[in-house]
């Protein structure tokens, strides 16, 4: 009996252990489809990794040394990608942390911006994603943002 308790319990784990790993994957999926979306210029591919309502957030520095939260539309910003624009919109990001409890996961992200080749800024994009029955969509994007002091 003991034996038996051992095997369901260590085969729920590896299942957890799976089923996490395979949402993992599916959310760096949906952040970088996001990204090449940007890169191709391609707004209908962008909202297809948003969900309905989604936030975008910044944090900034003011010359006085203040901090802010600055609220932007995320429709500004898809009407902004898909209209025809000098450059490539490239964001480079590294996937420090990802957390996942059921539909709710977290990522931590630093990134650097390029426009083209050039480099523009850095900072840390964090997403909030839901898993829904069309798959993890994003829900919530709040960044900084800095010219110095980037990630590797």
């Amino acid at each position: 009996m003991k034996n038996l308790l051992l095997i369901i319990f260590i085969s729920v784990l590896a299942f957890k252990a799976f089923a996490q790993q395979t949402d993992r994957d599916a959310i760096k999926q949906t952040v970088n489809t996001m990204f090449d979306a940007m890169r191709k210029g391609d707004s209908t591919l962008l909202r297809s990794t948003f969900a309905k309502g989604i936030v975008f957030q910044g944090v900034a520095s003011k010359k006085d040394g203040s901090t802010v939260l600055e609220t932007e539309n995320p429709d500004d910003f898809i009407k902004q990608i898909g209209t025809p624009h000098k450059g490539v919109y490239d964001e480079r990001i590294t996937f420090n942390d990802i957390k996942i409890d059921g539909p709710l996961a977290s990522v931590w992200a630093p990134y650097k911006f390029y426009l083209d080749d050039k480099f523009s800024h850095c900072g840390v994009d964090v997403f909030q994603l839901m898993k829904t029955t069309d798959g993890w969509k994003i829900i919530y994007i709040v960044d900084t943002r800095r010219k110095d002091n980037c990630p590797e």
